[in-house]
């Protein structure tokens, strides 16, 4: 019986106006105002770093390393690769081999809600992961169970679909429709500078509601 694969197209690149105010973007500003969208979970990176990217979905059960690399395959530069654990086991899909395959494809950086294999080596190679610890067990390609890519996930606390901004720093993941993103992160920006003034007038001994006065009409 043939194994099967649900695999649909990439969505459109994000927009560079978007990727451009997602540099500046951290998600604990986005945090200040958002409460859906935040992967959670214990999902954490493997090292500090910073990236974003429109969301390529994987839906990934049990031990089948195949659906990973046929990820892969699909992505573009600035894709972000989000991984569901179907069965939210403790076996690893992420390992240095798929890090660096990824890597040389382009894509920003990858978030699994489960764990991932060989941390040290995916730091070597320099690609962002954010996961929930790391595993001995792994997944292996010759075992072909299915599932499918580019479809509606669920990873850890939230929904992800194909094509989402995916934003992820040492704080955390968030995720959101990219219009929806666009918006946040405009507000954030501007939230971050308001924050720098906010930090020189508390280091300089001043009261934080001094500021909010003279900041008030």
């Amino acid at each position: 019986m043939p194994i099967d694969y649900h695999v649909r197209p990439n969505q459109p690149c994000l927009s560079p106006e978007l990727v451009d105010l997602l540099s500046q973007t951290e998600t604990a500003t986005i945090g200040h105002v958002e409460h859906l969208g935040f992967v959670g979970d214990g999902i954490l990176p493997i090292f500090p770093a910073r990236a974003c990217g429109q969301a390529v979905t994987v839906a990934a059960p049990g031990r089948d390393g195949a659906v990973i690399y046929k990820a892969i395959d699909l992505l573009n530069p600035g894709d972000f690769l989000v991984i569901s654990r179907v069965d939210r086991d403790d076996i690893a899909c992420v390992g240095g081999g798929v890090a660096l395959s990824a890597r040389v494809r382009g894509a920003s950086g990858i978030v699994i809600d489960g764990p991932a294999t060989d941390l040290e080596e995916i730091h070597a190679i320099g690609l962002p992961v954010w996961c929930r610890g790391r595993s001995s067990r792994t997944t292996n390609r010759q075992i072909r169970i299915g599932g499918a890519i580019n479809v509606p996930i669920a990873c850890g606390a939230t929904a992800v679909l194909p094509g989402y901004a995916v934003l992820a720093d040492h704080e955390g993941v968030f995720v959101a429709e990219p219009q929806r993103m666009l918006t946040l992160a405009g507000s954030a920006v501007e939230r971050q500078a308001r924050s720098a003034r906010v930090r020189a007038h508390l280091a300089a001994g001043h009261s934080i509601f001094d500021f909010e006065r003279e900041a008030s009409p």
